[in-house]
């Protein structure tokens, strides 16, 4: 027969709870930090500022591009957003991610066919399944319409491609 001896611990002291709880505090921050900071070096930023100031609500809410008031800022996990409304601001306040762009605001197309960060026009975007896609349109080059023609095969790969950009 096996018998096991177990010892009473003695209750953890208060000093020892708080220093626990300091670890696990500070060790979520740097956590934090430092994926707020993977996340800005990812993203298409102008001084941690996205889509060139241009409020991410506008183009789901007005179907349009609006340029977002400095004085409207909101930062989220270290990206900066401006917004034209208030509305609009408390509406990203609420679900943030439903209203960033796809692929750190990077080009789309791009995204999809070579796996490539390319700026882009804020006013070339695309809404497809609630989700926000903005293009690179200069020098006669509109790559919405190359996206338009195969969409599909284009978004399967983008998102592989931002998957492989992220890890």
């Amino acid at each position: 027969m096996i018998t096991m001896n177990f010892k009473k611990r003695k209750p953890a002291t208060r000093k020892t709870r708080i220093l626990i709880s300091v670890w696990f505090l500070c060790a979520g921050l740097v956590v934090s930090a430092q994926s707020e900071s993977k996340r800005t070096a990812l993203f298409n930023l102008e001084n941690k500022l996205a889509i060139q100031g241009f409020d991410p609500v506008s183009y789901f809410k007005q179907n349009k591009a609006v340029k977002g008031k400095k004085d409207m800022a909101v930062s989220h996990q270290g990206v900066t957003y401006y917004f034209s409304s208030a509305a609009n601001k408390e509406a990203f306040l609420k679900t943030p991610a439903a209203y960033e762009p796809q692929y750190g605001g990077w080009c789309a197309y791009a995204m999809g066919y070579s796996g490539e960060k390319v700026e882009i026009n804020p006013e070339t975007f695309k809404i497809v399944e609630g989700k926000l896609y903005l293009f690179y349109n200069a020098f006669f080059n509109n790559t919405l319409k190359s996206w338009n023609k195969e969409e599909a095969g284009l978004k399967k790969k983008a998102d592989a491609n931002w998957k492989k950009i992220l890890n």
